[in-house]
């Protein structure tokens, strides 16, 4: 299964949500206990248990393009031996 992370620009993100709405995985949240510079409660990556998969769905859902996907799938090699 692949497996991913995500970074978000929290000074950009204006949180709109719709991010947390797209995220099949539900590991995106949006900040309780601060604010960006403009004074919105950014979005987070809540994913201690590495439930995200890199599947891009919250990137797409932004309107203000602050979520960056990185995603690591195994490569056919090592798959094929394990």
């Amino acid at each position: 299964m692949p497996k991913g992370r995500i970074t978000i620009n929290e000074e950009r993100c204006k949180g709109c949500a719709l991010c947390t709405i797209a995220c099949p995985q539900g590991t995106i949240t949006l900040a309780t206990d601060r604010v960006n510079a403009k004074g919105y409660t950014p979005a987070l990556l809540s994913d201690p248990q590495g439930r995200c998969t890199g599947c891009a769905l919250c990137a797409v859902a932004c309107p203000d393009v602050c979520i960056t996907v990185y995603r690591s799938v195994p490569s056919r090699q090592a798959a094929a031996t394990a």
